[in-house]
């Protein structure tokens, strides 16, 4: 091999290499820990499911993982921008193609290369091993067999078989069509389409534009020779006699001439500024060759400032990327258990996708994408692949068709029931963050956002009061909320905004700060001039009980926001406040405490935390059981630090026996069931403690850290808890969602705390 040259190349290769070679692995679901795992999972008894299964083959979707398996088969002969590099060669793509549908949908995968490029034995291969999967991805297989492979696939296979090279590009390409259209002012029935390029995925886009409306006799094909025409050729293959056309035009550049919609699915560089000035008014230019698509953006721009364009390329607007189609698309089959994937499956596809380009969208999204604004229009037809919307979006709507159209095995559909068992797949965080979400919901809360003039607190507000999640309150500047909202397209017309310059209650927030810190140093002035910041101002606002919540911290050091917060609103009574992180792990979710605010705690503190930190998982609806972690097992070190942690176990207990606390312990045996049954029997705590309690600040901070860093667990904090009232102390680096979850988080405790209003009219 020869010596990498480019930095890409390096970059690449050393990631395909290290720090295992490839990008997939398999993962046992099951425990194999013991002898007795070991006899469920083989011998002997494997057999039972064995002969389940035999009885009944539909068994299979139940005790294997057939329903969520999906296979990615090639022969190599047409690999995307490489072509005919042969089977072994195209293994990269397919373990990539296996990575995006874990991705961005939860489908296993195996990639399959088969090494021929005899279709009959491709086929042949493809049949004799679909037992093991619920659907099958044929990927990079030249045309024509292509075609005949799939066609032949579809009728003798009972799962869906599905080309994606063909499909996949016309979905996307019919969903920024749809948009195209609406933008442009166009119908699809009357479109004038030009075509370059005769291969797959040409032939699919246009058979799925025609599906949606697209009239056939206005559309021209084009390939190398020019002109897709009767009587072109006497020996024309067949495929192309079926889709050539009576025109005088011969070359692309004569048929591109008045044309509403060019299609490139060719190559590099075949059209030219001037072909594009030559098509109609409000041009859709979809040049979707990969890496270097037919025409440029920058050069398709600079030729009309009206065209509407799509690219195959990330660094372009409007990417038709086929990975906004095959996960979500085989999703929504394999969850209905269909049998095929139809023309109404890939239309309801197209049409949910088109519909959710025209949505607002979530700042996350933005952020991953550099904080550019995306909206509906010339530079945002399509939704982008990180959008976690579009697997509830799709998959549903697939999943529907399927039942609509009779090839799904599960009758008893219910879509919003769906929809929502779906969310599993975007994360642990999601799932639980969901009901929380809905709880916070219920009292229509009012929420002042202390750094109201930050972008980050308006996008979250505007998320907020979008989602129905509170009713925001922008504490700040007048003047610079306006011009951060109008810089950043946020807008206010929902959105109360509070200057506490100018507000008739600074007197009275301001002698309520001097009640409160007089012993603390602030005479009658410094309360006046104090009052006036926006923290403070926002802080005292939710003291007198004006609003339901604040959020703060988004420009200021957590130390410094938190202990202008403990001063204003103070803690529960014999309470103490506390930060809370809620890691999520697969299959494990833990509350740690504390994690950021006290440094070196008593047992008196400890035990206040503990009791904190139970009543917050307890309104996560987990069961909360606790342990005090420490390096001592229930005294087997004499030290005050252990003792400590001993002594906090038993304030607890005395004033809340209904919690389940022990320690102090490792935390192995906290968390390990085998463990902490063997050595440990008498713990009240088993090995699955959910709540952990650590001994100080040092060991709570680097062990939530090490759990995010190197096991990979999604934390949501910090948690700011044994406060008064509902406040958010987010920090400076806090995303636009991780403010909407913490402060969904401090309104849901607050729903939890009173019954939920009574609506008008009863």
């Amino acid at each position: 091999m020869k010596n990498p040259k480019s930095a890409l190349e390096r970059e690449t290769l050393a990631y395909h290499e290290f720090p295992k070679p490839g990008k997939t692995e398999v993962v046992s679901t099951k425990p194999v820990a013991t002898q007795h795992d070991l006899s469920l999972a083989y011998t002997p008894g494997v057999a039972i499911p064995c002969l389940k299964i035999e009885e009944n083959p539909e068994n299979a979707y139940r005790w294997t993982n057939r329903g969520n398996l999906v296979a990615v088969i090639t022969n190599g002969t047409a690999v995307l921008g490489l072509g005919n590099i042969g089977a072994l060669a195209g293994k990269p793509v397919m373990e990539g193609k296996a990575v995006l549908f874990k991705k961005f949908a939860g489908i296993d995968v195996f990639d399959i290369e088969v090494d021929t490029t005899d279709k009959e034995k491709f086929i042949e291969t493809v049949r004799l091993i679909s037992p093991t999967f619920g659907g099958i991805n044929i990927e990079d297989v030249g045309a024509p067999d292509c075609f005949e492979i799939e066609q032949r696939l579809k009728a003798d296979l009972d799962i869906p078989v599905f080309h994606d090279d063909q499909h996949g590009t016309a979905i996307i390409s019919a969903a920024a069509l749809l948009n195209a259209c609406e933008i442009a002012g166009k119908n699809l029935d009357t479109l004038k389409v030009v075509v370059s390029g005769a291969g797959a995925a040409g032939i699919a886009c246009i058979d799925m534009f025609i599906e949606m409306g697209v009239s056939r006799e206005n559309v021209i094909f084009c390939d190398r020779t020019g002109v897709i025409y009767h009587g072109r050729e006497p020996d024309m293959h067949p495929l192309k006699v079926k889709i050539a056309v009576h025109s005088e035009a011969r070359s692309l550049a004569d048929a591109m001439v008045g044309c509403d919609l060019f299609l490139g699915v060719s190559g590099p560089d075949v059209v030219s500024q001037d072909m594009v000035r030559s098509m109609a008014d409000n041009p859709i230019v979809f040049a979707m060759a990969n890496p270097d698509p037919e025409i440029t953006y920058p050069d398709a721009v600079a030729a009309r400032d009206d065209v509407i364009m799509a690219t195959g390329r990330s660094d372009y607007p409007n990417q038709v990327n086929n990975v906004l189609c095959f996960p979500f698309i085989f999703r929504g089959a394999l969850d209905v258990r269909s049998s095929a994937i139809t023309d109404n499956m890939k239309i309801a596809c197209a049409r949910a996708l088109a519909d959710l380009a025209k949505e607002e969208v979530p700042d996350t999204v933005i952020e991953a994408y550099g904080g550019k604004q995306l909206r509906f229009g010339r530079e945002y037809l399509i939704p982008k692949p990180f959008d976690h919307r579009v697997l509830l979006s799709v998959a549903p709507a697939v999943a529907q068709a399927a039942v609509d159209d009779g090839v799904a095995g599960i009758k008893d559909f219910d879509i919003e029931v769906y929809r929502r068992d779906l969310e599993k797949y975007l994360g642990g965080s999601h799932s639980v963050m969901s009901a929380v979400e809905e709880r916070a919901k219920r009292i229509g809360a009012k929420v002042a956002f202390a750094e109201g003039e930050e972008a980050r607190a308006q996008r979250a507000a505007a998320a907020m009061e979008e989602q129905g999640l509170a009713k925001p309150i922008l504490v700040g500047d007048e003047a610079r909320i306006r011009e951060t909202a109008e810089s950043i397209g946020v807008d206010l017309s929902k959105m109360e905004l509070v200057d506490p310059r100018k507000d008739e209650r600074l007197e009275r927030l301001a002698k309520r700060f001097h009640e409160l810190r007089h012993r603390h140093g602030v005479n009658v002035r410094d309360a006046a001039h104090l009052a006036k910041t926006d923290r403070r101002f926002a802080l005292l606002l939710l003291e007198q009980g004006e609003v339901d919540c604040t959020i703060t911290g988004v420009n200021r050091s957590y130390p410094q926001a938190v202990s202008d917060t403990l001063s204003i609103v103070g803690t529960r009574k014999g309470g103490k406040a506390a930060a809370v992180h809620l890691m999520v792990l697969k299959g494990r979710t833990l509350f740690l405490a504390d994690t950021s605010v006290n440094t070196d705690p008593t047992a008196r503190e400890l035990a206040d935390i503990a009791i904190a930190t139970c009543d917050m998982a307890a309104g996560f609806d987990f069961e909360p059981r606790a342990a005090m972690l420490s390096f001592s097992n229930f005294g087997s070190v004499e030290h005050p630090a252990a003792r400590r942690s001993r002594e906090a176990v038993a304030l607890v207990h005395a004033e809340r026996p209904d919690i389940v606390i022990d320690g102090e312990m490792h935390a192995d045996v906290a968390l390990d069931r085998e463990a902490g049954n063997r050595y440990y029997p008498h713990s009240l705590i088993d090995g699955d403690a959910n709540v952990l309690i650590f001994p100080d600040l040092a060991s709570g901070n680097i062990g939530y850290k090490l759990l995010e860093h190197l096991a990979g667990a999604e934390a949501v904090g910090p948690i700011l808890v044994g406060m008064k009232h509902p406040a958010v102390v987010t920090y400076q680096a806090a995303s636009v969602q991780t403010i909407i979850n913490l402060a969904a988080i401090a309104l849901a405790e607050k729903a939890a705390a009173r019954p939920a209003p009574t609506p008008a009219g009863v």
